[in-house]
């Protein structure tokens, strides 16, 4: 179970995962030491499970993403295993629907993502089809999961019933 101060060490380190531990305890009212062991206790649970750059693909080549679903006529480890090992897919979803698998990309143009295509996902064996959808314009993209703060459902609550003109 997650209690508010890990829910609260979780936000912070989502906002900024570079984040002294002084300044995590400042902001928790809590002792440093004490702000550590949280948060290796989270690690060892698996709650936080790494820490990354958040890198703007654009400018490094990779300006175009695509949402690849994929049928295959056999789910299998394999296929899961030869999917998530293309560099190119960021994201592999086993989904629920007509398609087996549901992939983000992100290629260089759509001249790169029809070879990843080609070259790529259809090797994978038992694949039967692909398709995809490419993004024109990311309005949000996150990994930023919305953990409730202390109050905050409260104030959230209250507010929509403030709006609709009921009172508490």
């Amino acid at each position: 179970m997650i209690n508010d101060i890990d829910n609260q060490i979780l936000n912070i380190i989502q906002r900024d995962a570079r984040i002294a531990n002084v300044e995590i305890a400042r902001q928790v009212g809590l002792a440093p030491s004490a702000v550590l062991e949280r948060i290796k206790k989270l690690e060892e649970r698996g709650i936080i499970r790494g820490y990354a750059a958040d890198i703007d693909s654009a400018q490094i080549g990779f300006g175009l993403t695509a949402f690849i679903f994929v049928r295959t006529n056999d789910c299998s480890d394999e296929a899961d295993k030869l999917l998530a090992a293309i560099p190119e897919v960021l994201e592999v979803h086993d989904v629920a629907g007509d398609e087996d698998y549901l992939l983000k990309v992100r290629a260089k143009d759509t001249e790169d993502l029809a070879r990843i295509l080609r070259e790529k996902l259809k090797n994978v064996p038992n694949v039967i089809s692909t398709r995809t959808t490419v993004v024109l314009r990311t309005i949000k993209e996150t990994t930023a999961l919305p953990i409730e703060r202390h109050g905050e459902a409260e104030n959230f609550s209250n507010a929509k019933s403030k709006k609709r003109g009921k009172k508490d």
